[in-house]
């Protein structure tokens, strides 16, 4: 097949024409336990070099973290990347405000559901997208200790359903 029929440029890869390389590192499973999401989007991360590193390596823990809106821009809270073992002078506070990258119109919408419906804004994921750290961001709703304890029954019940149809197909 010539360059032409396949659609990719003579001298691209397939990677560099627009595929874009997703590695997952860090993922909130208890934002989905404690939260209904309503919709789900994309910021990218400011960070540091050493902070970059960290992440590369795993080093980070999303439980517990929010993000919140102040003069305009969007901040993660309560994101903890470890620092580098090998950064020295150069790491930075584990706990510090990340500032998320985000359309100054898509903040302003996202601030106001938040102030007006009651909504929360939950890192759900980190991930690299090529080399650029991404997070994934949930406007959620919470959940009551009631609505807790319904999903759990249902996820019970669902394991015990597929649990009895192994037995009965083998």
């Amino acid at each position: 097949m010539s360059p032409k029929e396949s659609g990719v440029k003579p001298g691209r890869s397939a990677t560099k024409q627009g595929a874009k390389a997703i590695k997952q590192v860090a993922q909130n499973k208890k934002a989905y336990h404690d939260f209904y999401i309503l919709e789900k989007f994309e910021a990218g991360v400011e960070l540091f070099g050493t902070e970059v590193k960290s992440v590369r390596n795993g080093n980070i823990n999303l439980k517990d973290s929010f993000c919140a809106v102040k003069d305009g821009e969007l901040f993660a809270r309560g994101m903890h990347i470890s620092p580098y073992e090998k950064g020295n002078i150069f790491n930075r506070d584990p706990l510090r405000p990340k500032r998320l990258l985000m359309h100054k119109r898509e903040i302003l919408r996202l601030y106001g559901r938040i102030k007006q419906d009651g909504l929360a804004l939950i890192p759900l994921s980190v991930y690299f997208k090529d080399s650029r750290v991404k997070l994934e961001i949930g406007l959620a709703r919470g959940k009551k200790l009631h609505d807790k304890r319904e999903a759990a029954a249902e996820r019970s019940s669902e394991r015990e359903m597929e649990r009895v149809k192994k037995m009965h197909n083998a």
